[in-house]
């Protein structure tokens, strides 16, 4: 058994990097700093070592040639899923290129909220750095945080030092729709986040009625979908009072109709606290199956995040139109393929069309693939990049054991080679 300090975690989103494991062959054990998201995802055995072509063990060389053949004779691929590292993902965009493919992330229907508010109107957003030296106020609307990043507010909030503030210990949480499901957002003196609590279709009032009064509006109603006015009201002067605010939510939680117009409302509140006497910030919550990843990547190879065509011979965007869901739905694709090395609860959509599956070792299908090449999960199998929620920083992965297993660069490679 070898014991390895320091590990940083490419499933939590927010950059844990002080993880310790223990490892013995091929199995890990986290013994130091997990938490409920870490620690199974570091723990999932190894199931899988042998890839398979119509459900029966091949050689790694035979499912390459299958699925290069499979694409080949393919008028419409999607690429589904891109939940991997910094290399796997330009081995996506290098299919994709070759093969004409649709690229979809597995997380685009929620980022597509963030990515209309950002495209229509701009905003004003913060880092992980920023939050734990400056931040005094944090205002969490729509979402768990613990239960999305349960190391968060011990990370970031409840630090011992910062760089522009004497004692962590004062700043000030407020959730905004969801309650926390636990206590880590409780201060190290004792005092608990303040909740108001409505429904998630009613945060679009609620966020328009806050944008209201800390705009210095008049709002005659008593209560907006059962919050108390005077609570708004006290959370809109304290935000402008406060030195360095920032609001946050996480668009996969809101769940409903346009949202992405309470996430405009949202980062124009933002803008509208920075042209008085303080400074506020937004933070979007994201950076699960290499979402960031997928978009920066992306972003790199084509000038546009992870929903565009290649079958044009060139780069095509378009958040609606290249839907892989709908898509399928509606009979424009003829080959899916799904690349997901790091949740195997992540499956690929069901479809009678021929699929080829490229994803961590484990994963379990209600219809088995046309071609399953089980991949080495990055930051546990092989050493890899990957981008944390605020984009901003490339985390570097670390190999911890020697499974065999091939990266997902390596399989996608080898498929672009063979087209």
């Amino acid at each position: 058994m070898i014991e390895i300090t320091e590990v940083p975690s490419p499933f939590c989103g927010i950059g844990t990097d002080d993880l310790t494991l223990q490892v013995e062959g091929l199995s890990v054990k986290v013994s130091e700093n997990g938490c409920a998201i870490n620690t199974p995802a570091f723990e999932q055995e190894i199931t899988d070592t042998s890839a398979r072509v119509g459900g029966k063990e091949v050689s790694l060389e035979l499912a390459i040639a299958k699925a290069a053949e499979l694409l080949r004779e393919s008028n419409q691929p999607i690429i589904g899923g891109c939940a991997t590292d910094v290399n796997g993902m330009r081995g996506v965009m290098a299919v994709a290129d070759k093969a004409g493919a649709v690229v979809d992330n597995v997380n685009f229907p929620a980022a597509r909220r963030n990515f209309l508010a950002l495209q229509d109107t701009g905003w004003m957003t913060t880092t992980l750095a920023e939050i734990k030296n400056r931040c005094d106020y944090l205002l969490v609307v729509g979402v768990d945080l613990e239960g999305f990043a349960p190391r968060f507010f011990e990370r970031y909030l409840w630090n011992k030092e910062s760089m522009f503030l004497d004692d962590t210990g004062q700043r000030q949480i407020v959730y905004l729709g969801k309650a926390p499901s636990g206590n880590a957002s409780t201060s190290p003196k004792g005092v608990s986040a303040k909740v108001l609590e409505c429904a998630d279709v009613d945060l679009p009032e609620v966020t328009a009625v806050l944008r209201a009064l800390v705009k210095g509006r008049k709002i005659v109603a008593d209560t907006v979908a059962g919050i108390a006015t005077h609570e708004l009201r006290a959370i809109a002067e304290q935000l402008k009072a406060a030195k360095y605010s920032v609001v946050t939510w996480a668009a996969g939680s809101l769940n409903f109709d346009h949202a992405e117009l309470t996430v405009q409302m949202l980062t124009e509140m933002v803008k509208d606290i920075n042209t008085m006497d303080t400074r506020c910030s937004g933070f979007p919550l994201g950076g699960k199956e290499g979402d960031q990843t997928a978009n920066q990547v992306c972003g790199w190879i084509s000038a546009f995040p992870a929903r565009a065509r290649f079958s044009s011979g060139f780069p095509e965007y378009d958040p609606f139109l290249y839907d892989s869901n709908v898509m399928l739905a509606n009979g424009e694709a003829d080959v899916l393929v799904w690349v997901q090395a790091f949740n195997t609860e992540s499956v690929p959509p069901v479809t009678d069309l021929p699929t080829i599956v490229v994803a961590r070792s484990g994963m379990r299908f209600a219809q088995e693939p046309d071609v399953f090449i089980p991949v080495g999960t990055p930051g546990i199998d092989h050493a890899g990049h990957a981008y944390r929620l605020d984009n901003v920083v490339a985390i570097r992965l670390k190999k911890c054991r020697d499974s065999g297993l091939p990266s997902t660069a390596e399989v996608l490679n080898a498929i672009e080679q063979a087209l």
